[in-house]
């Protein structure tokens, strides 16, 4: 055995270790200025729909996306936080490594979705940040990241201004988050035709991806483009990055001495996807450059079994690569980026090893499209089909027409057309509207329209006013502030009407096809109230005309009435759901609710016998349009679930004085009946109910009122079980079926038990002071007692939120102890965690580490291991908050990393 003191290691044998943060290997850290040899791009389509309700400005939850909230968390759970942290394991199931795959890959990845991303995963969406500009480091400036079209709609079947507009929301939305402009844009569907290729160049965007299906024909390119100066394959490698930016060329048109003899027909999808295309504008020198991905391999990765090992992965790859001594040849893939982690589960781990390991071990270079373009432009030119995309075989017909793609099981898209036809009815008059009513407030309408972005992004009061400062053409009073921001939200949302989804499956009740219509909806809205128009009834004309395979609704006007006006939200709504709330919840002085502030402006509650009544002023202000409303509540909570609620616009002080006390007058009689009278005297007959809450805040009410009830269920199955524990245990002893009523009462009470226990251990862990953070032994305890009990009485326990509760136990007592450890307390502290561990395990609550093993991976290769075995005498922390550790430290931190299934056998060996 080797004495600690004795232990010492080098810097460069802390880097080659298991636990190192993985890195290409030095054969991929050639020349970056080297255009010859194998390049491979694996590009991931990272996208979901907006799925906001239009007037909450949030994602309410979605049953069909349990146990998570809604879509974008289970896909995020399942896909987009799995790729910023890609296990690498070994043999064994423990952790080698973690990669970021967006460090590695070409990605896009929607708007819509990176604002949901910054919203609620701050540390991821800073990954994806991080992980481009780590790429650019690597690839001499060229990040991995590319742009999208802003809401993913279908560009061809777009008018010229909304495929401007699209491009630049997309532009301003990367350059806010990315920092740079993008080279290159993303299309939703690939869908292109030859107006879009136009828009691209007028805006500046330098490439595009492709499906090999799209190309028509191609040609090399055989004369020299700059007068004769510098042949066609050395003008860009040759030139500065800003000028690589620029994508509209002075280059001249094609030659005329090429003859049309010279094209290849590559129909069927026989285009060589290994090299780069340049797409002229017909009849002029303007370009755009086009790369193909290779479309065999990238239907095997999306439906096939190539991903199921990284070795097989990069064979299939290795299949593609051209015999014929070409001196440089991309191998570039492409598919939804969901592919990894969500559609196919675990695939994330098969990227991050090819990426780190087998790509670089065969001599190829992991690269992104841009960077590929510096190093090797185009030789070769390019005609592309008029109208295509990558999953319509009739052109752009799924987002238009009943053309077959994406029907099953024998329903029809006969819907499909008038819908198309519908939202495009409505856009022309929303148009009509615009230009009538813009030039009252904004110099230039349109202007003002696709900068809108930045108020997108930024909504806070002082970004909007400086907007208005920018664009109005003249001084806006608020009431006119007001109609501006609903001219460009009716224009948002005539723009979010067209997004993709709500024409790509096979119904149009579907939620995505829904999704769409509530948008429309919105925008309908918003053309009433500011330019007085009213177009609801002839638009749900030409919405009846699209059929529905569901009786239910018959047609799409049925759809919209059942589906849709349900889901709006009126001031009066959001003010019944701030009243009913206040009976549970200690409101503020200013309280935002949804998309809404809530200024509260008096409040006064009065409880008689069973009887709770509330009355209050609240102003009301839309954090989107600013448009705000003063109104007067009283709500009457009669006990369980009975409410009654009202609400009026505030008239004056005298009469909001004279209602409080009308009312409060008759809440004395302690009569139920005589104050609901009285507040349909002052009020009239409208009211709101429990069931006119928004959902999540319903069901969050519905839990409260359940609490006493439950309560009393679970003390009486208690009692239950502890009656006839010895009952309990005869029948399991004997190996008997127990009475049903016997074996539900026993798990109910250990359930309660344990719940019991994991809530005292959190209250523990919350209350002690800063920089403590020791899991309480006493409760550990208490739930190893309640796994053992619940294994002898074999009870299936109902814990929901144990789960969640040990992993966030875990995790602060993990990073207490790397970053604030008391050498003192230190093998108790991690034989608590171990221990908190193995209770979760055995209460089969499918603990989760994968944070924990984030937050010690990082912080063991960073500070412990430096400071216990590296001879590096100018080493420092970082971190200066970060915790001295000494040699004696290593050992019980090593035997929780095996509890955590990190491999650290190379520093066991050490210190053993």
């Amino acid at each position: 055995m080797t004495a600690f003191a004795d232990i010492s290691v080098s810097v460069e044998d802390v880097k080659s270790t298991s636990i190192a943060p993985i890195k290409p290997q030095e054969e991929q850290q050639r020349d970056r200025l080297q255009s010859t040899g194998v390049f491979v791009t694996v590009h991931g389509h990272f996208y979901q729909p907006p799925r906001e309700n239009p007037y909450l400005d949030a994602i309410e939850r979605q049953p069909s996306a349990a146990p998570f909230h809604d879509w974008n968390e289970r896909i995020h759970h399942e896909c987009y936080r799995p790729n910023a942290f890609a296990r690498i394991l070994n043999d064994r199931g423990e952790l080698v490594g973690i990669v970021n795959n967006y460090e590695f890959m070409s990605f896009n990845i929607g708007p819509t979705l990176m604002s949901w991303l910054e919203r609620y995963d701050v540390e991821v969406y800073q990954r994806i940040l991080e992980a481009d500009r780590k790429s650019g480091e690597r690839l001499n400036g060229h990040g991995n990241a590319i742009a999208q079209v802003y809401n993913h709609i279908i560009m061809p079947l777009a008018n010229k201004r909304d495929k401007h507009t699209q491009i630049r929301w997309g532009k301003e939305d990367f350059r806010s988050r990315f920092g740079r402009d993008p080279e290159g844009m993303w299309l939703a569907e690939t869908a292109v035709d030859c107006e879009t290729i136009e828009a691209l160049i007028d805006e500046g965007i330098r490439f595009i991806v492709l499906a090999p299906s799209q190309a028509h024909r191609c040609r090399p390119i055989t004369a020299p483009r700059l007068t004769g100066e510098r042949p066609i394959d050395t003008e860009i490698s040759l030139v500065s990055t800003d000028i690589l930016s620029t994508t509209i060329s002075s280059l001249p048109a094609p030659q005329q001495h090429q003859k049309e003899s010279d094209w290849i027909e590559v129909a069927g999808s026989q285009i060589d996807p290994t090299r780069p295309y340049r797409c002229f504008l017909p009849g002029t020198n303007r370009y755009i450059d086009i790369f193909f991905y290779d479309g065999p391999i990238s239907r095997d990765m999306g439906f096939g079994e190539v991903l199921n090992s990284s070795h097989n992965f990069s064979g299939r790859l290795g299949m593609a690569i051209h015999g014929d001594k070409r001196p440089a040849q991309l191998i570039s893939v492409a598919t939804d980026g969901e592919t990894f982690g969500h559609h196919k589960h675990g695939k994330e781990k098969c990227l991050a090893y090819a990426f780190t390991e087998e790509f670089p071990r065969r001599g190829w270079t992991v690269t992104n499209y841009a960077h590929y373009l510096s190093l090797n432009p185009p030789t070769w030119e390019v005609e592309l089909k008029p109208v295509t995309a990558w999953s319509c075989s009739h052109g752009v017909d799924r987002w238009q027409d009943d053309c077959g793609c994406g029907a099953g099981g024998g329903w029809h898209l006969k819907w499909r057309r008038p819908l198309r036809q519908a939202l495009d009815w409505l856009r022309d008059r929303l148009i009509e509207v615009y230009e009538e009513s813009g030039p009252k407030f904004f110099v230039d309408p349109w202007l003002a329209r696709d900068e809108y972005i930045q108020v997108i992004r930024d909504r806070t009061p002082a970004n909007v006013e400086q907007f208005l400062a920018r664009h109005r053409s003249q001084q806006l009073n608020p009431a006119e502030q007001v109609d501006a921001l609903r001219l460009l939200e009716m224009q948002r949302h005539a723009l979010l009407m067209y997004t993709s989804c709500g024409w790509f499956f096979e119904e149009l009740s579907r939620p995505e096809g829904v999704q769409i219509l509530r948008y429309a909806a919105r925008a309908l809205e918003l053309a009433g109230e500011v330019g007085g128009v009213q177009l609801e009834k002839e638009f749900l004309e030409r919405l009846a005309l699209a059929p529905s395979n569901i009786d239910q609704f018959q047609n799409g006007a049925e759809i919209y009435r059942q589906l849709v006006v349900s889901a709006q939200v009126s001031f009066k709504q959001v003010a019944a759901h701030y009243a009913i709330t206040s009976l549970f919840t200690n409101y503020s002085h200013e309280t935002r609710v949804y998309c809404y502030s809530a200024h509260q402006l008096d409040y006064q509650l009065q409880s008689m016998g069973p009887l709770t009544l509330a009355v209050g002023q609240v102003r009301m202000v839309s954090e989107i349009t600013w448009e705000s409303v003063h109104l007067v509540f009283a709500v009457l909570h009669l006990g369980g679930w009975d409410f009654h609620c009202c609400i009026q616009p505030f008239s004056s002080r005298r009469a909001y004085t004279q209602l409080k006390e009308q009312l409060f007058e008759a809440l004395q009689q302690a009569s139920a009946a005589q104050t609901i009278l009285a507040m349909s005297q002052v009020f009239g007959d409208q009211s709101f109910s429990l069931q006119n809450l928004f959902a999540e805040e319903r069901h969050r009410i519905m839990e409260l009122l359940s609490k006493e009830t439950l309560t009393r269920l679970d003390q009486l199955y208690t009692q239950v079980y502890r009656d006839n524990f010895g009952v309990l245990m005869a029948f399991h002893r004997d190996d008997l079926p127990v009475p049903q009523e016997l074996q539900v009462a026993a798990e109910i009470a250990l359930s309660n038990r344990a719940r019991i226990a994991l809530r005292e251990l959190e209250y523990e862990l919350s209350d002690l002071p800063d920089g403590e953070a020791h899991l309480g032994l006493g409760e550990l305890v208490e739930l190893e007692a309640i796994a053992t009990e619940a294994k002898n009485m074999r009870c299936n326990l109902n814990i929901r939120e144990g789960k969640q509760t040990l992993e966030r136990l875990i995790l602060k007592a993990l990073w207490h102890l790397l970053h604030d450890s008391n050498p003192a307390t230190l093998e108790t502290d991690v034989e608590r965690i171990e221990r908190t561990i193995d209770v979760g395990n055995s209460l089969n609550l499918g603990l989760s580490v994968e944070r924990a093993q984030e937050v010690f991976c990082y912080c063991l290769h960073k500070y412990i291991v430096p400071q216990c075995l590296v001879v590096d005498v100018n080493w420092k922390p970082e971190n200066e908050g970060v915790c001295r550790w000494e040699l004696s430290q290593l050992r019980p931190l090593l035997r929780l990393a095996k509890k955590l299934a990190v491999d650290v056998d190379i520093w066991l060996q050490q210190v053993s």
